[in-house]
């Protein structure tokens, strides 16, 4: 870090950026409220839909124990193909937005099929389509994470680094110059009275 400078111009350059740090400081606070909000709202989201999925497991549990059968083969029966994304800006991070999730159901036979295979069919398509909006939801609120760490990280170091030193350092120059100003009266001072003095000699 350069030295300090204990000059006017050294002041004036101080004054201008804790006045910069200033005004800057609210903003970025604002944006670090928001993106904390964001950050909420996506730790509900996530937690809401693994309760889906936590709830779609044991109710088809429940619902159909034949699952437990390993002699129907229900392996592969539901797939994805394709998961559409699209993006979403918020206070400068950019989130994943789950636009939709193509599933691909394999052909089987209607009559060697027991008829409760069509509803797990139904429930595999939900169940597929909850846990990729899960990944999404953890990969957004993972970003969220990051973006309120940084500027965290930016309003504390507007708040306890910069502003402080500026502080500081208008603090030590203002003395500086005042000692200065004063020094220099009392030498003025002195001066006038010596040149009186030889005056007077």
């Amino acid at each position: 870090m350069a030295k300090l400078q204990l000059n006017k111009s050294s002041l004036s350059r101080e004054q201008k950026n804790l006045k910069t740090y200033r005004q800057f400081l609210p903003s970025l606070d604002l944006k670090r409220q928001e993106l904390m909000r964001q950050q909420a709202n996506a730790k509900r989201a996530l937690f809401e839909t693994e309760d889906e999925i936590s709830k779609l497991l044991k109710i088809t549990g429940e619902e159909i124990p034949m699952l437990s059968n390993e002699r129907i083969d229900l392996h592969e029966l539901v797939k994805v193909t394709d998961v559409k994304l699209s993006t979403e800006n918020i206070m400068g991070a950019s989130l994943p937005v789950l636009e939709d999730v193509e599933l691909k159901v394999r052909k089987y036979s209607f009559l060697a099929k027991p008829h409760w295979v069509d509803v797990i069919v139904e429930r595999l398509k939900e169940l597929l389509a909850l846990k990729i909006r899960s990944q999404v939801d953890r990969r957004r609120l993972d970003l969220l994470n990051h973006a309120v760490k940084t500027i965290t990280q930016r309003v504390n170091l507007f708040e306890k680094v910069l502003i402080p030193r500026a502080q500081g350092n208008i603090k030590r120059i203002k003395i500086y110059l005042s000692d200065t100003e004063r020094a220099n009266i009392v030498i003025a001072k002195v001066a006038k009275k010596k040149r009186q003095m030889e005056i007077q000699l």
